[in-house]
């Protein structure tokens, strides 16, 4: 029998290598995997492409001249420090006399995120304790009779700081399907030095400072888009049950749609910003006239700012300012490990209440804003998350276990922007991973999914929550 013959071709022994390696990518790629036209643009034509420090505090691209001038004079009210009065700075004088941070970027810090203290004694981390003793006729939470709606540990000469609180964390463990072992923790918050007499709040609710990104385009969506997304009542039986919540609107003098805040507690950026304010750094505004004044003090015998402490026209440019930060683009949105962690979000689910594309309406004051497709991945709506993340602090139409699903946008700069990769409404997790893992409520069955996933399949997921 003759044995076969070959004809060895000049360059065969490259191309048939070239070809080996073909096929094993091809095992390992799934080449009908294509990104979607446009879908790094996560702000609309908004969007700025930047991955460094500074990638949350671009101005979005089409401001008018004049909203562009006003931005950086935002900018400066929200960065700089604000001082005791009275002082030579008439326009950033007035802090206190209890307060959280002494500027804006205390808690947010290059317009990011917070954290929780990184020791004992360590202030303007990013991380609060709001205070309530239940909840009045509308639902909004009523103080604490001696330390207000929020724990101040900070104060200016000769006044009492409120008191100091520290966290100490209990680890959970556990593991995959696959074997691979996980550990959580779960955080303890003791309150001491208390200054003002017995505490008396039942619901004591810890809140990180969130990013300030895409706030105007969040803004712009309308009411009756948030409605559609709405499914109160689980009608389609799909588990989950996503409700808008309606909070006082201060200007309006009614209930709007909740919007920002954790709970979807603030209707507006302007009243976001006002509150915030008035809360974290006791600057009075017309939305918010009252000193954070503790019960021991007449504060009526201690300087302030003006009344208000920050007139109208420069808290509306600081709410320019938070309304127009534009959101950085995603990266390596079309590689192939990315766009298998989209499937795998897709498949687990997650898209239901991070949605992955909506439209804004009109923006009444920056039409930049107005008609953007966007990708903020929220739905902007109350989810119940379950017994393990609850606060048990309702607020309006919030329960104690439900939260606002926030914007994943951004979210693979934070350890780029802000040095940490704390996540949730108290920023026990302490990467992406561990976030995944306290879902509970309406997102176990994602969880419960995650969990079921291969190592590789994880790192995927991963992969594509970081292009965000």
């Amino acid at each position: 029998m003759k044995s076969s013959q070959f004809t060895v071709l000049p360059g065969w022994p490259f191309l048939a290598f070239s070809l080996l390696i073909f096929l094993q990518s091809c095992e390992k790629d799934d080449l009908s995997l294509r990104s979607v036209n446009g879908e790094e643009l996560s702000g609309g034509t908004t969007t700025i492409f930047a991955a460094d420090d500074d990638a949350f505090s671009f101005q979005a691209p089409g401001l008018s001249e004049t909203d562009g001038l006003n931005f950086f004079t935002g900018n400066s009210l929200f960065n700089q420090n604000w001082v005791t009065a009275p002082a030579s700075t008439t326009a950033r004088d007035g802090l206190g006399p209890l307060f959280n941070a002494r500027s804006c970027s205390g808690c947010h810090f290059k317009d990011g995120r917070g954290r929780p203290p990184a020791y004992p004694g360590e202030v303007s981390h990013g991380l609060l304790l709001r205070l309530s003793t239940g909840n009045a006729l509308a639902g909004d939470p009523i103080p604490d009779p001696y330390y207000g709606g929020q724990l101040q540990d900070q104060s200016v000469l000769n006044v009492d700081t409120e008191a100091a609180f520290s966290i100490d964390y209990e680890t959970i463990t556990g593991s995959y399907a696959d074997g691979s072992p996980y550990e959580l923790q779960r955080p303890n918050y003791r309150i001491g030095e208390l200054t003002q007499g017995e505490l008396t709040a039942t619901n004591i609710s810890p809140r990180i400072a969130n990013q300030m990104v895409g706030l105007g385009l969040l803004e712009a969506i309308d009411e009756t888009t948030l409605l559609a997304m709405a499914d109160p009542n689980d009608a389609d039986g799909d588990g989950i049950s996503g409700k808008v919540n309606y909070v006082y609107d201060v200007v309006a003098d009614d209930l709007r749609p909740g919007r920002f805040g954790w709970k979807a507690n603030q209707p507006s950026v302007l009243q976001q910003v006002a509150a915030a304010f008035a809360g974290d750094l006791g600057i009075t505004s017309d939305l918010f006239p009252d000193e954070n004044c503790p019960p021991s003090e007449d504060c009526s015998e201690l300087a302030n700012g003006g009344s208000p402490e920050i007139p109208m026209d420069n808290l509306q440019k600081v709410t320019l300012y938070s309304s127009t930060l534009a959101v950085p683009g995603r990266r390596n949105w079309e590689a192939q490990d990315v766009l298998r962690g989209k499937e795998i979000f897709r498949r687990l689910n997650c898209s239901s209440c991070h949605r992955e594309e909506i439209v804004t309406g009109d923006h009444p004051d920056f039409p930049v804003l107005s008609g953007q497709t966007i990708r903020p991945y929220t739905d902007m709506l109350l989810h119940d998350m379950g017994e393990g993340l609850a606060d048990n602090s309702p607020e309006f139409l919030a329960t104690g276990q439900e939260w606002r699903t926030p914007p994943l946008w951004g979210i693979g700069l934070f350890n780029i922007v802000n040095g940490h990769t704390n996540y949730l409404h108290d920023g026990r997790a302490r990467d992406l991973e561990e976030a995944i893992l306290w879902h509970g409520g309406e997102a176990a069955d994602s969880r419960e999914g995650f969990k079921e996933l291969s190592a590789s399949e994880r790192d995927d997921l991963l992969a594509f929550l970081n292009s965000l």
